[in-house]
């Protein structure tokens, strides 16, 4: 491949910088520098990557992003977050940050209007997106909280970078009570903890994992949205880390949803990417969204599997200038991080497990973790240990979201 006059830094070692690193691997020839504090395994013996470990990357973050332009000043600098908390940070220090990087994200302005899931639901009332019936619990009522809506009932934080920073016994990205004394345990828990932000509490939409759905956007400098990608999951990960985070998607098409989402995106001057989470409520046939992720999501590389590079309509926007015209992805392809073994068992759907079936037969599959162009055997046993440790984690979390 030609030689590129940019190059990708990545903030973060995990999952998603992975499938961001090997993204523009693929596009570009471009190994990425993968920036983070600690040198997680999915980046870990790779040769489609170049890590730099940062002990202390948040606490001093502009200065590090400073050192690392003046190392690479000869090329035009991407910078890219794979976490929220990086995210933030980056939008946070935008001005700054701009004089040595192409940063394709949002202004903070905006990132505070819609960042918190209570100002995110409403300007779904302003668009007329549907969402789950919510309240908000704080830390000074939550002794006398009161739910308004039917059990089992959705908690979870309304500033996920706040909650991942505390710790508590049996914390869960997202918990469900049944009753009110679960209820009163699982705030007292949280609460305990240094999290003392807005909880969000939400009615449970019926149906398993397959009723969800994932939707990635891409849109320009020039305010128009360029790609769409809307994945099905068929499994979530289950462990108290993992609740929410999918395991293995199966693209699909709405282009009603996809319209509407569109419309939304440039009507609010959203530019960069957009990841949005949702779940249809066959009770009405409307799908319910759960919040707005200023970034790519975990899972994002299910775009890139289905044919539809994200990460090259962001360089090539934002890097290459080139014009880009609007697509819906339509592809059907099987994006996992799971062995087809946990997959096949765990999986609730019947008609989404014979098409994932199906799928794989004809070579339409992808583990964004299991590249074989960059593959050796240090990197395959980790990965493969790490893989077949989903067998034990099922088998013990699988459909527990309390607080045991």
């Amino acid at each position: 491949m030609a030689e590129q006059p940019f190059l990708p830094i990545l903030i973060g070692s995990d999952m998603n910088a992975y499938g961001m690193a090997r993204a523009f691997y693929e596009a570009y020839g471009i190994k990425a520098i993968v920036v983070g504090r600690a040198h997680l395994t999915p980046t870990q013996n790779s040769n489609i990557l170049h890590f730099k470990q940062v002990s202390n990357l948040k606490e001093n973050f502009v200065e590090e992003m400073k050192k690392l332009a003046k190392e690479y000043e000869q090329k035009d600098l991407l910078l890219m977050g794979c976490g929220d908390d990086y995210v933030k940070l980056i939008i946070k220090n935008k001005p700054a940050l701009e004089q040595y990087f192409t940063v394709p994200y949002i202004d903070e302005s905006l990132m505070d209007r819609i960042l918190l899931k209570e100002n995110f639901y409403k300007m779904c009332e302003k668009y007329n997106f549907s969402y789950p019936k919510t309240d908000t619990c704080t830390y000074e009522t939550y002794e006398n909280f009161q739910v308004k809506v039917e059990y089992p009932i959705i908690i979870k934080a309304s500033n996920s970078v706040a909650y991942w920073a505390c710790e508590f016994p049996g914390k869960k990205k997202v918990f469900i009570a049944h009753d009110e004394a679960e209820k009163n345990a699982i705030l007292k828990a949280i609460y305990s903890s240094s999290y003392k932000d807005h909880l969000i509490i939400q009615e449970f939409i019926p149906g398993d994992d397959s009723y969800m759905r994932v939707l990635n956007a891409y849109v320009a400098t020039d305010g128009k949205v360029k790609l769409m990608c809307l994945g099905n999951p068929i499994l979530e990960e289950h462990s108290p880390e993992g609740i929410g985070s999918y395991a293995a998607i199966i693209t699909t098409y709405d282009k009603d949803l996809m319209d509407q989402v569109r419309y939304f995106l440039e009507d609010i001057g959203f530019t960069g990417i957009a990841n949005f989470d949702m779940k249809y409520d066959y009770r009405d046939g409307k799908y319910k969204l759960f919040e707005i992720n200023l970034r790519n999501g975990r899972s994002s590389y299910y775009v890139t599997a289905a044919g539809y590079n994200l990460m090259k309509y962001v360089a090539d926007d934002r890097m290459l200038h080139l014009q880009q015209e609007l697509t819906y992805a339509d592809n059907e392809h099987l994006w996992s991080i799971i062995p087809n073994g946990v997959l096949f068992k765990y999986a609730q759907n019947t008609e989404l497990k014979a098409k994932a079936r199906k799928l794989i037969k004809e070579g339409k599959a992808t583990n964004s973790l299991f590249y074989k162009e960059d593959m050796n055997f240090k990197r395959w046993c980790k990965l493969t240990l790490n893989s077949l440790n989903y067998y034990r984690k099922y088998k013990k979390y699988f459909n527990n979201k309390g607080l045991s």
